[in-house]
């Protein structure tokens, strides 16, 4: 049985471009590497509450237009809101981050995330305009040997 002997904390800041999904496995991967990481858990949490993040498919972006599409279905701009003084994408936006969540838990091994073959993680945009956005990360479990 391996000690959990390493734990770290960090923010990572990205800027969206807009509305989409933007793939942060690399910047997350990158992170444990710097720190070193052996086995454990990776938390992933984003500190906003009109995006979300995702595990999901990132082969096909036919994937990513589809999810687009499919969410707007799910909360159009055009419903009518109480909530408007951000503009017409906002309350959506909201919506949208509760159906997908803002956190994410990940298995380590040997430093790497343990997704699968097809599997990315993805910080989903969901206002139109870009914006910067935080990540917040902790990683529990043991050093890399």
């Amino acid at each position: 049985m391996q000690t959990l002997d390493q734990q770290f904390i960090a923010t990572l800041r990205f800027e969206t471009r807009g509305r989409g999904l933007q793939d942060i496995t690399a910047s997350l991967a990158a992170r444990l590497g710097e720190e070193g990481a052996g086995d454990g858990l990776l938390t992933i949490f984003l500190r906003h509450t009109s995006a979300s993040l995702t595990i999901q498919e990132n082969a096909d972006p036919d994937v990513r237009t589809d999810l687009l599409a499919a969410f707007d279905r799910l909360a159009p701009e055009t419903a009518p809101y109480v909530h408007t003084i951000e503009g017409p994408d906002d309350m959506p936006a909201h919506i949208k981050s509760v159906l997908s969540g803002v956190s994410l838990s990940v298995p380590v091994e040997n430093g790497r995330m343990m997704l699968g073959t097809w599997q990315g993680v993805y910080l989903f945009e969901h206002r139109r305009r870009p914006h910067r956005r935080e990540v917040a990360l902790h990683f529990l479990g043991t050093k890399r040997r």
